[in-house]
Formats: C-alpha cells, sequence, structure tokens
C-alpha cells in the first residue's frame, strides 16, 4: 500500500474539499495518507504570500465560488464565505497533532472543517470548541492544556520545518517519494505518481 505525506493546516481554505473527501479517497485508491499539520501561515508570511488580498476583490469573490462549485462536485456543500482568517489557528492546528496522536485527530479535523463550511463557525473558538469536544466525548480543558503543551509546539514546529525542507508552499499539499502536489486538485495525479512508482 503507498504511503502518501498529507501537509495541511486548519485555516487553509481549500484543504476543506481534501479533508471532506480523503477517506472515501484513501478507501477507493487502496493508499494511506499521514496527516501532518504544519503551520502554512508561517510559510507564506515568507513569501510575503497573502492568500485573500482585500484590494483583489475579483479573485477573492472567485476563490470563495470555486469552492462552492468544487465542493457540489464532490457531492457535499460549503457556504461561503466563512470567518477568515482563523483568530486561533496555531491552536486549531496544535488540537490536531494532540488528535493525531491520541486517535481522534482525523475526526476532529473533519468535524471542525465542516462545521467552518457548512455552520460558519469559526475553529478552535466558542462556542465551536465546546461543541467540538462535546461531539466527540473530549474533555475540553484537558486537551487545550495538552495541546498548548511544549511537546505538541515542538511537534507543531518540526512539522513546518518538514514541510519547509520539502519545498512545500501552501495547503494541501501531498508528498510522494520527494515530488510534491500542491492542491486538492492534485490529491489523484499523487495517486498516481505513488502507484506507478511502487
Amino acid at each position: 500500500m503507498s504511503d502518501i505525506d498529507f501537509y495541511f493546516s486548519i485555516g487553509s481554505t481549500y484543504t476543506y474539499l481534501s479533508v471532506t473527501r480523503i477517506l472515501d479517497v484513501e478507501k477507493k485508491h487502496q493508499v494511506k495518507f499521514n496527516w501532518k499539520p504544519f503551520s502554512v501561515r508561517e510559510i507564506m508570511k515568507e513569501m510575503n504570500n497573502i492568500p485573500f488580498p482585500k484590494d483583489k476583490i475579483n479573485k477573492v469573490n472567485y476563490m470563495w465560488r470555486d469552492i462552492e462549485r468544487r465542493a457540489e462536485g464532490y457531492g457535499f456543500s460549503a457556504k461561503t464565505p466563512v470567518p477568515y482568517p482563523l483568530t486561533q489557528f496555531d491552536l486549531a492546528n496544535k488540537l490536531a497533532i494532540l488528535g493525531l496522536k491520541e486517535g481522534w485527530g482525523v475526526d476532529y479535523v473533519r468535524l471542525t472543517y465542516k462545521r467552518w463550511f457548512q455552520e460558519n463557525k469559526e475553529p478552535a473558538v466558542e462556542p465551536n470548541i465546546s461543541e467540538i469536544c462535546s461531539e466527540l466525548k473530549l474533555d475540553k480543558d484537558k486537551v487545550i492544556l495538552n495541546a498548548n503543551s511544549k511537546e505538541i509546539e515542538k511537534e507543531f514546529l518540526g512539522n513546518t520545518d518538514s514541510a519547509r525542507n520539502n519545498k512545500v508552499f501552501g495547503s494541501p499539499s501531498f508528498i510522494v517519494n520527494n515530488e510534491i502536489f500542491w492542491g486538492d486538485d492534485r490529491m489523484e495525479d499523487a495517486i498516481n505518481w505513488a502507484k506507478k512508482n511502487e
């Protein structure tokens, strides 16, 4: 079975499309995605890259509509615009890292994105964070405390360094044998490359 590294940041809009469909894609193609939350924000700052520039309203409106269209094409929905940028970007992603270590991370990421893009509820803020923890049967205060630990911070920084070393510049990105595939629409390309080079 092919392994594909899946670099993503909660806070990236197009990543909604990937996390919503990735489990079905994984099952269909018999591949394994290694989820790696990282800080795309840090990398984009280094590149002076502003994804939704306020002075380019036509581009911004296009991107929101594009997400809606692509979601519909996949068989689910998106109600845009959503709250952006995130006020608790780091916490949202550190919770994902903690969850992936403890076995609830994939459910947390997918539920967080669903509520963000279908219910307009910003990740990692109240009341959304309490509602998600309740749904996943997690102790909210405990998971927030653990997500802010030095261990999780170190892993978050390590994932970001790993993304940087792999020349990742956006989320979502898929890495196969040192080849980078950027964007939700490149997920299947990454799978095809992995299978071709097994």
